[in-house]
């Protein structure tokens, strides 16, 4: 690989994406190179090295999943065992709805469980799970239908603490991190933080670029808490992709975590999901990974087994995204194809009339976030918690885009979804979360 090109390259998208800083890490036959710039914080001197450790929100997850397969192949945890096995107090807690969860539904998003809760008062993981299945109603049964959960990774995160006998922070830098070699920051934990990178909000229509602070809650942390570099990201993929120099997983485990689970169809946000991996098929080649937003931050991690190739940037502006994407095109021109999947660009079909969409207007529910379709004109708006998520761009068999009122860009797509007994329209599916009917709310049969 032309390593200069690329350099000036991701120097460009940063610069058309006004993203403050960057890294690029890519393990190619053997071999790993990393080409970073720009400034960890707007307004500060430091410059983004390839040290530097950046929020990776929700690639966090792919972390918790490892470190839970670390405990699978140690015999510690079984897929299939359900987590009341390992926490007893979760079933006197929720019950039967508790006793049907397993390890492989948390981590492949097929819990049924929601995405959030809103505010958590909890101050310990245990409570905060507990809180969750208490107070908030299920999205369906177990194993039914893929659905976005960060409380299912909290729940995972728990699950580790009971079997190690150590929180969960403990348990990632003892039982992962340290054997791979590796100290990432986290952006919360109990005790004081390693340094990162800031995130930023950029606003390409103002021209506004800010630095943002994180604000995740500590009981949130196995989902999204950890600032990693993007050299960090690749030796994770290695580990994942079977091609590191070490056995901390079993071969067995890891094609496990890289098996589509059948039914789940995160459909807007990748081609399949295994247990804390998504697929990306490109041709004839999958390629694994998983992205991950913070507060002002965009990552990205790709990885693919057969050649052991592995692709990571981290940046720290939330233009992070068609950053990405274009970076996607500009490597594959350059001879590296990788597997991405941009949503946006894959509705092909042309538009069809509101009329089609006769059904889809009203209120939708998953846990504590509200979603809101209502027509506006020959429109059809969403907003979610009260807040403008966008135009709706319609589509053939229920398929949309969500276009920012601001911008005019487009950059994710959903689905309508019909209710299997009654035909009528029951759910909407967007950004890898589902949102049942607000009337039908409390249904899981």
């Amino acid at each position: 690989m032309d390593t200069a090109c690329i350099s000036g390259e991701l120097a460009r998208l940063a610069h058309d994406a006004a993203v403050p800083g960057a890294q690029l890490a890519v393990h190619e036959s053997g071999e790993t190179w990393t080409v970073q710039l720009g400034i960890e914080e707007r307004g500060e001197g430091r410059l983004v090295t390839r040290e530097s450790t950046i929020p990776i929100g929700s690639i966090s997850k792919t972390f918790t999943a490892a470190l839970a397969m670390v405990l699978v192949s140690e015999g510690d945890l079984e897929l299939d065992a359900p987590v009341t096995e390992y926490l007893p107090d979760l079933y006197r807690a929720a019950g039967d709805r508790a006793g049907r969860l397993t390890l492989r539904h948390l981590l492949s998003h097929t819990s049924g469980l929601p995405s959030d809760h809103e505010q958590p008062r909890a101050t310990s993981l245990r409570r905060h799970v507990l809180d969750c299945l208490r107070e908030l109603d299920p999205l369906d049964r177990p194993g039914r239908a893929f659905s976005y959960s960060n409380i299912g990774y909290v729940l995972a995160g728990y699950l580790v603490e009971a079997v190690t006998g150590m929180s969960w922070w403990e348990a990632m830098e003892v039982v992962l991190l340290k054997p791979l070699g590796l100290n990432p920051a986290f952006v919360v934990g109990p005790t004081p933080r390693r340094h990162s990178a800031a995130g930023h909000s950029v606003n390409p229509v103002l021209g506004r670029v800010r630095p943002v602070r994180q604000s995740l809650a500590l009981v949130e942390a196995p989902a999204g808490a950890i600032a990693a570099s993007a050299a960090d990201l690749v030796t994770l993929g290695r580990l994942l992709a079977g091609c590191a120099d070490t056995d901390l997983i079993d071969p067995a485990v890891l094609a496990e975590m890289r098996t589509p689970i059948l039914g789940a169809e995160p459909f807007g946000v990748a081609d399949g999901w295994g247990l804390g991996l998504a697929m990306f098929r490109d041709g004839d080649q999958v390629w694994y990974g998983h992205d991950g937003t913070a507060e002002g931050t965009s990552c990205h991690l790709r990885f693919e087994p057969v050649s052991g190739t592995v692709v990571a940037l981290t940046t720290n502006g939330s233009t992070g995204i068609p950053m990405w994407h274009e970076l996607v095109t500009v490597l594959r021109g350059m001879g590296l194809r990788i597997g991405d999947y941009d949503g946006a660009r894959r509705v092909e079909s042309p538009t069809v009339p509101l009329a089609e969409y006769a059904g889809c207007a009203g209120g939708y529910r998953n846990g504590e976030m509200d979603y809101s379709v209502h027509r506006a004109g020959e429109k059809l708006h969403l907003t979610v918690d009260g807040e403008s998520y966008g135009e709706l761009v319609l589509y053939e068999n229920l398929i949309f885009a969500v276009r920012d009122l601001d911008t005019g860009a487009i950059d994710q797509t959903g689905r309508f979804i019909r209710d299997s007994r009654r035909g009528e329209i029951g759910w909407i599916q967007v950004g890898g979360r589902l949102a049942r009917r607000s009337d039908r709310a409390r249904e899981v049969a």
